[in-house]
């Protein structure tokens, strides 16, 4: 497997990001319509995709948050790849990418259907906090963050 840093304008972004939002409305029903507003991915400087054989298997992003910490946006492995450790890999990138911009730490929401996700984020040391920006008052969502 190889983890490629990238951007938004990379081609190999577009497949996977349009299979997260499918497997997001079936997850999160109605409430997708909200949740998608905030994940636009044009404009993302930091795109971390994993290939396996030249593949585009799994995808994360980062973006400014606040002057010390980025948010993790549009994590991603495709369903046949999932159990490989492939999302641990482009997490611990993200995180190592947004160390060398002189982050403190990451933030990230994840909705409550997504256990898979939650057990991910324990796992690799975010700890729940408070519903940030607009997730405030959200009962589906929960909100992590990890001091780099």
């Amino acid at each position: 497997m190889n983890l490629l840093r990238t951007n938004s304008y990379n081609k190999d972004i577009i497949p996977l990001v349009k299979h997260l939002d499918v497997y997001l409305t079936e997850k999160d029903g109605e409430d997708h319509a909200f949740y998608d507003q905030f994940n636009r991915i044009d404009s993302l400087n930091q795109v971390v995709i994993a290939y396996e054989n030249n593949n585009a298997v799994g995808c994360g992003a980062i973006k400014a948050f606040s002057p010390d910490a980025v948010e993790i946006k549009r994590m991603f492995t495709l369903p046949e790849r999932r159990g490989k450790g492939i999302a641990s890999k482009i997490l611990m990138e993200l995180e190592r990418w947004a160390r060398e911009l002189k982050y403190k730490k990451c933030v990230l929401e994840t909705g409550i259907k997504q256990t898979e996700a939650i057990q991910l984020y324990h796992k690799k040391g975010y700890e729940l906090i408070p519903n940030y920006g607009q997730y405030k008052g959200v009962k589906n969502s929960r909100c992590f963050e990890k001091l780099l």
